[in-house]
């Protein structure tokens, strides 16, 4: 999810990128912010401002991602330059920060702000290193625990697994329940009725979606649905 902010005339000028690993660090806030005070002190030290942030719940290992690609977009686009609060929030794939590298967009990671491209470059070899390395002990570890006859998984799976959907049923209908009385709230002070209008409403209060997305008419038709049934 991105923010956008009006800026000034003087002073470098940041986007900020912030990934979390899950929807529930995204929806606690466990880690962002972390990463939002570091980045947040980096750029008043330094006597810039950031103009916009953007907010993505994903995995390091992957790619596609979409706040990333927007948030480098912009930096493109307007000169910005992209600060992450630590190197491995950009990826620890090395091909994928070359990439980044060769778009020309000036980016710099808190932890290493002094660090030049070619650094940073060894750094995250390091990193995608250490990485499969780290996949591989995990599986020459679980294959030595099964050649000793060990077996993997829940033993009471079968048992456990109604227990873990009505627990988690139970969890979405006491959020469902609560987001209800924030659409309701929001349509007696203001009157607004329409599905596009609540969406809208519901992202200029910074609320997000389960997942971690920005509100649209489908989301709130199903919340509403949800609730009902």
């Amino acid at each position: 999810m991105k923010h956008e902010r009006n800026s000034s005339e003087n002073g470098k000028r940041f986007v900020a990128y912030f990934r979390v690993s899950t929807v529930r660090q995204g929806e606690s806030g466990l880690g962002l912010e972390a990463q939002r005070k570091s980045v947040a002190d980096f750029v008043r030290n330094s006597g810039g401002e950031i103009v916009a942030d953007f907010v993505e719940i994903e995995s390091g290992k992957r790619a596609d991602r979409p706040q990333l690609s927007e948030a480098v977009a912009l930096c493109q686009k307007q000169g910005y330059t992209l600060c992450v609060a630590k190197l491995d929030r950009l990826a620890r794939n090395l091909h994928f920060v070359t990439t980044l590298q060769r778009s020309k967009v000036d980016f710099v990671a808190v932890d290493n702000a002094s660090a030049t491209p070619f650094v940073i470059h060894i750094l995250c070899a390091v990193a995608e290193a250490e990485a499969v390395a780290i996949s591989q002990r995990t599986k020459s570890a679980l294959e030595a625990f099964k050649a000793r006859g060990g077996t993997l998984g829940n033993p009471r799976f079968a048992e456990a697994l109604p227990k873990a959907n009505a627990a988690r049923c139970e969890r979405a209908k006491e959020r469902n329940g609560k987001l209800l009385a924030i659409v309701n709230e929001i349509k007696a002070k203001t009157g607004l009725s329409k599905l596009a209008e609540l969406a809208e409403a519901l992202n200029l209060r910074g609320i997000k979606t389960a997942r971690g997305n920005a509100w649209t008419p489908s989301h709130v038709f199903n919340l509403l649905n949800s609730v009902a049934a």
